[in-house]
């Protein structure tokens, strides 16, 4: 007798494909069974993921969780204006809740414990271990434990017949959802590497992209996008028309240095047209309709949620807090905006809210509303420790 039934979070990937047979040869598990969870990733992949868990393991789940996705972590994450050293998150907003539903699925089958394929260099081991663990099952992680590299996984699994889409002369790790499409690995590693633009498939380069800009509206109703260009989507539809639309005017790419958890820099690229267009927009409306006392807060606020999201911990307490924050002001962010594309950029150019706390009238500089002289007492004492310091000082 073996150690019982493991279940294992798995994408059809090279990591976690031979952790199926690792999981029986190297750790002693009768079963393994293998769990898909669908957040937007390309069709294909879910169904080529789903064939190999299949035939591979003893038993094969395929949820689908693109609309909680959308609802529960993307939703809040435009709210939050959630970005982490200037990207906006998008495999780091999956995690949990790909963990969540494993964790289901693992006491649905009765299992002993939870493996997954993460190396024990990235975030993304951190953000499942702390599910899982928060469930009350035991973790097991053969590319860490075993300290494997990338060369050797790939004849392991050559030698097994485990079939991978990663060939040595194109390591490229790539993880997709609806919000973001992460690329890294193999020469990219090195960051003075030039990245080919064979590895962006969501979006043309600046150069490539139309000669002529594009307006979009976009419409939001309490701080989530509803509309575009004054059709009414759902979110997940809404989301991947934009990132059709931004994508071919080259706009939403990274290419960074980014600061992992354990404290390791990592290069990175990302594409996240629909993404950055959203959060540009929202950043805007919300310019209109918040005081200047909640906008000051809520960068504080929308920094800390980055992190916490980033690092993957939605049931730390702080978050709820700072959710329960950011719910109230969105109340009223409400309205529309205009972005304009361009050969990878994108800009605002205009915006409207019933709710702005703008007054063109009081605001005007032809408009008699408010008397100037008004603000002669406001001058007055404007500053005034400041200039009495300065005038102490010359004394």
């Amino acid at each position: 007798m073996g150690k019982g039934k493991i279940v294992l979070a798995y994408s059809g990937g090279l990591d976690t494909s031979i952790c199926i047979p690792l999981l029986k040869e190297h750790y002693g598990y009768d079963e393994v069974v293998t769990v898909v969870v669908d957040v937007g990733q390309p069709a294909h992949e879910i169904e080529e993921g789903a064939k190999k868990g299949e035939r591979l393991a003893d038993r094969h789940y395929t949820v689908d969780a693109k609309d909680a996705f959308v609802r529960e972590h993307i939703f809040r994450a435009i709210k939050a204006n959630g970005s982490y050293e200037g990207y906006p998150m998008g495999t780091a907003l999956a995690r949990p809740l790909i963990a969540e539903e494993i964790v289901a699925i693992a006491k649905k089958e009765g299992a002993t414990a939870i493996a997954h394929g993460c190396t024990g260099k990235g975030n993304d081991q951190l953000r499942f271990d702390f599910i899982f663990r928060a469930n009350g099952f035991e973790v097991v992680a053969p590319i860490r434990e075993m300290n494997l590299a990338r060369e050797w996984e790939i004849e392991y699994a050559e030698k097994h017949g485990v079939p991978v889409p990663v060939k040595k002369e194109k390591p490229w790790s790539i993880d997709e959802n609806f919000w973001s499409r992460s690329i890294e690995g193999g020469k990219l590693e090195d960051p003075a590497y030039h990245p080919p633009e064979e590895i962006f498939a969501w979006t043309l380069s600046a150069q490539d992209a139309p000669a002529e800009p594009e307006t979009v509206t976009i419409g939001f109703e309490q701080g989530v996008p509803v509309s575009l260009n004054g059709k009414r989507m759902e979110g997940g539809d809404l989301i991947q028309e934009l990132n059709a639309i931004a994508g071919r005017h080259g706009v939403g790419r990274n290419d960074m240095i980014e600061d992992r958890i354990l404290g390791l820099k990592a290069r990175e690229n990302y594409e996240h047209p629909a993404a950055t267009v959203i959060l540009t927009a929202h950043r805007d409306l919300e310019q209109l309709v918040l005081t200047r006392g909640e906008l000051s807060f809520k960068h504080i606020v929308d920094e800390k949620w980055s992190e916490l999201a980033y690092m993957g911990l939605v049931h730390e307490p702080l978050y709820a807090a700072l959710n329960a924050f950011i719910d109230t002001t969105q109340e009223r962010v409400t309205g529309s905006v205009d972005c304009v594309l361009f050969k990878g950029s994108v800009h605002v150019a205009g915006r409207s809210s019933p709710m702005a706390l703008y007054s063109s009238d009081l605001v005007s500089f032809d408009s008699h509303t408010i008397d100037q002289c008004d603000a002669v007492g406001v001058s007055k004492y404007f500053g005034m420790q400041a200039r009495l310091l300065k005038q102490i000082r010359k004394e």
